[in-house]
């Protein structure tokens, strides 16, 4: 073997070292709590609709999160109503609160009729929804935390 082809190998096994000390030693994160506070419909004309969906994070950790991307299914009365991906960076602070708001467009003519009365109706009585998702954070070798939650909301119009 080559002094070339020795240092290299020397190198490579010191690097796996290295690595696997760090994943060994890394940061337990534990998943924050995420709830949908608010439903918001901001605009409407025959082909959209814009609304606002409104977050609360909280932060169990010892230390902030730095959160890079949101990913984020939404139900309401089992009928899925938006979902997508979005990068929001913002940090949740150590055992502390947050929230941030994504803006969303629908098609209610493609939702069907039971979403669209359910939501004309929604201003005016509470409505069943799901939440779930995950958000990626900063931290290294830390996965997507996973969150859901269930539980009753308004939607809100700022039309009336």
């Amino acid at each position: 073997m080559t002094k070339t082809c020795r240092g290299f190998n020397i190198a490579l096994v010191l690097a796996c070292l290295f690595l696997a000390a760090c994943a060994g030693t890394g940061i337990r994160v534990e998943a924050p709590s995420v709830s949908l506070q608010s439903i918001r419909l901001e605009e409407v004309d025959l082909s959209r609709q814009r609304f606002v969906l409104g977050f609360d994070v909280q932060n169990p950790n010892a230390f902030p999160l730095p959160i890079r991307a949101v990913r984020y299914n939404v139900m309401l009365d089992d009928q899925r109503f938006v979902g997508g991906e979005t990068a929001s960076e913002f940090t949740i602070p150590s055992r502390g609160d947050g929230s941030f708001s994504i803006s969303v467009e629908t098609d209610l003519l493609r939702m069907g009729t039971h979403l669209a009365n359910l939501l004309r109706n929604a201003t005016r009585e509470s409505v069943d929804y799901e939440l779930a998702g995950d958000l990626t954070v900063d931290l290294p070798f830390a996965p997507p935390l996973a969150f859901s939650q269930r539980g009753t909301i308004m939607v809100q119009s700022r039309l009336y």
